[in-house]
């Protein structure tokens, strides 16, 4: 209701100074239809500051498609080609992140609307003045206007898990093993509330900025570290030098909680001496009752270094330097690249990595550019009279799966259908009254931009077909032809939406999801024997030593697509199916790899476990060819279930913290299946295939 409110003040105040006060009919149709764009087709997340500022930035952007829609309206081929071009351009901008997603709706509009006979370009003026007045009162009403209470951001729900990461480190070093246990289900329930299934899309850290990809990153790392916890042995003590260890781990957690709260940077030093002093005193060989002191140990230097990475991703979150107490600068820089990378080389990244057809953001923009041109050029061909409710209807209706498409379109053609002939009889009721009409058009838009969230979708279609409908009377003489015009141009949108969803990728991100997760698990399977290989032979190929092009880069590259996918996938209508995949437990699978070979390749010189090849390559290879057959199951359309892998246990330390990586990835695996996540007490929420 707030939101209903804002939109239809702005939109009524702009159209009627501009339409009253000014006599200038143009502007007064670009100020109401630059609101309607912005504040209900589109949408921007964040507090009300922030999204005040979105719309200012955007009013630039705004005015060069309007200024590109004008100039080329006067040609048919040169309005679709332009169509096409923009429209995919527009809709790709998603790449860069929840912002620039709920803003392509509104952005597309703005090509669409002068788009369009007649061909004007001597109101272009009149054009972008309308644009920057709706635009511009948009802004001042989400500051002042009934604001929303600002939400329940990424970095206070990141900062209550670091709490909770804190509290059970502290238990841990203390050696109370029911605080242990109660912290630890606290801690996993916190950790559950920043999982992108858990978050609405526009709160994701999802942008191609250093910021956003570094909280995005400090949260993988606390799951990474809890998930070590939950290795741990419980109701033992630990050695001095671990409890010293987890209880700096606790204290740089807590710290961490405290700067996404605004504190000062958390220090990382201090862990780092502590994670060191810990390597120091460890036994080469400790003894045949020591197997769980060797456990303990090897899970707390990978909790602890897991606490580093999320403390640091922080510190870069902050625009703190990193510092330098634990790894080398090549070791950091392959660890936090996105400290080191420009903004812009940042932000080519990101679109670049999914200037691909395995994207789901390319697919989506393909969909979206070819469904409006194909509704530009049968409007032009046609000479449909309002041609462009033809795209908003296509716009509108259009979605990532065929079968949404589908859903959606009973409730837009019954209530275009009931809203066209509901206002057709007030036409001929009321007649030529635009007093009337301009008296009742603000209840009615309040209604119009409410109803679909409150009432259902084909109320919000019939109150907005009245809304337009009396929008248009205002602006020239109309009768209850208006009407029927809206609904001939909402049938032949939403049957090139219909068509458009059907021939273009008509599964979604479903199918997309399965692809790109089988890759992930399978360049998984590859970087655990690489890494294998690169510990434990002399004087490995120099590919597999270079993170840029081994197996784990190709990881964190499937890690990409398959994060999109399960992003696009949450916001698709799934019904029960008769299996299901616990596709969180797939990308924290590849999570755990990559950190794993990471840590060990940092920790260990290439071959320094020479002596332990033939243990080290059994154990890479089972669970490398576990992941396989995984992955060829997703490839297949079945359900993954892997079969328990034996990781023998390791009497030497060196070895030890291989096996208890390679014994975690195996238990990983065990948990892709939904069954198998709840048995093991962490899907809270599972997805269908």
């Amino acid at each position: 209701m707030r939101r209903a409110v804002r939109v239809a003040a702005v939109a009524c105040v702009g159209f009627y100074v501009c339409r009253y006060l000014v006599n200038d009919r143009v502007m007064a149709t670009y100020a109401l239809f630059a609101a309607v764009a912005m504040g209900f087709l589109s949408q921007i997340p964040g507090p009300a500051v922030r999204r005040s500022i979105t719309l200012l930035w955007s009013v630039p952007v705004a005015c060069l498609l309007v200024t590109a829609g004008t100039l080329l309206a006067g040609n048919v081929w040169a309005a679709t080609a332009g169509m096409l071009v923009f429209g995919f351009f527009i809709a790709y901008a998603g790449v860069g992140g929840p912002r620039l997603v709920g803003l392509t709706a509104g952005m597309q509009l703005f090509f669409i609307l002068p788009c369009f006979p007649p061909y004007a370009p001597d109101t272009l003026i009149s054009r972008l003045i309308g644009v920057c007045v709706g635009l511009g009162l948009l802004a001042l009403a989400e500051r002042t206007l009934w604001p929303d209470p600002d939400p329940v951001g990424y970095e206070a729900r990141l900062a209550k898990a670091c709490e909770g990461l804190a509290n059970n480190l502290t238990a841990r070093a203390t050696g109370d093993p029911n605080a242990a246990t109660a912290t630890l289900a606290s801690a996993e329930g916190s950790a559950e509330a920043i999982r992108p299934s858990r978050l609405p899309p526009e709160a994701r850290p999802a942008s191609a900025g250093r910021r956003d990809r570094a909280l995005s990153d400090a949260g993988s790392m606390l799951r990474f570290a809890l998930a070590r916890l939950r290795e741990m042995p419980s109701g033992l003590a630990a050695p001095v030098a671990v409890a010293e260890l987890l209880d700096t781990s606790a204290r740089t957690a807590e710290a961490t909680a405290g700067a996404l709260r605004g504190g000062p940077p958390p220090d990382t030093d201090d862990l780092a001496g502590a994670f060191s002093a810990t390597q120091r005193v460890r036994p080469e060989r400790p003894g045949p009752d020591d197997s769980d002191d060797t456990r303990m140990t090897a899970l707390s230097l990978a909790t602890a270094d897991g606490v580093w990475a999320m403390a640091t991703a922080v510190r870069v979150a902050r625009a703190a330097p990193i510092e330098s107490g634990h790894g080398t600068r090549r070791v950091r820089r392959e660890r936090f690249p996105y400290a080191y990378a420009s903004p812009v080389r940042l932000w080519w990244q990101q679109f670049a990595a999914h200037l691909t057809p395995r994207s789901v953001y390319f697919q989506g923009a393909v969909r979206v550019a070819v469904a409006l041109a194909a509704a530009r050029l049968v409007a032009g061909v046609l000479e449909l009279s309002h041609g462009f409710w033809v795209l908003l209807a296509t716009l509108t209706l259009l979605r990532s799966r065929a079968v949404d498409t589908r859903i959606a379109l009973r409730p837009a053609i019954v209530g275009t259908v009931a809203g066209a002939a509901g206002v057709g009889v007030l036409l001929v009721v009321v007649g030529p009254r635009p007093d009337i009409y301009a008296a009742i058009t603000p209840p009615i838009m309040v209604a119009a931009f409410a109803a679909g969230a409150l009432i259902g979708p084909a109320w919000g279609q019939a109150l907005f077909t009245v809304v337009v409908t009396l929008v248009f009377t205002q602006l020239a003489p109309a009768g209850a032809q208006l009407a029927g015009a809206r609904v001939l141009d909402v049938f032949v949108g939403a049957a090139i939406g219909v068509a458009a969803g059907v021939l273009a990728w008509p599964r979604g991100a479903g199918g997309e999801l399965r692809r790109s997760s089988a890759r992930l698990l399978a360049a998984g399977g590859e970087a655990v024997r690489e890494t294998a290989q690169v510990l434990t032979v002399s004087r490995p190929l120099p590919s597999l030593t270079d993170p840029s092009v081994g197996a784990v880069a190709r990881v964190k590259e499937a890690k990409v697509l398959a994060d999109a996918s399960y992003g696009m996938y949450q916001t698709e209508r799934h019904g029960a199916p008769e299996s299901m995949v616990d596709w969180q437990a797939v990308t924290a699978a590849g999570h755990h790899i990559v950190r794993g070979s990471q840590l060990l390749r940092d920790t260990y010189d290439p071959g320094s476990l020479a002596p332990w090849r033939p243990l080290v390559n059994d154990s890479a290879t089972n669970v490398g060819e576990a992941c396989g057959v995984l992955a060829n199951a997703l490839y297949e359309g079945r359900d993954p279930r892997a079969a328990p892998v034996a990781v023998p246990p390791a009497t030497d330390n060196r070895v030890a913290d291989v096996q208890i990586w390679l014994a975690g990835v195996a238990d990983d695996l065990t948990r892709l299946s939904a069954d198998s996540s709840k048995e093991h007490g962490q899907a809270k929420r599972v997805y269908p295939r």
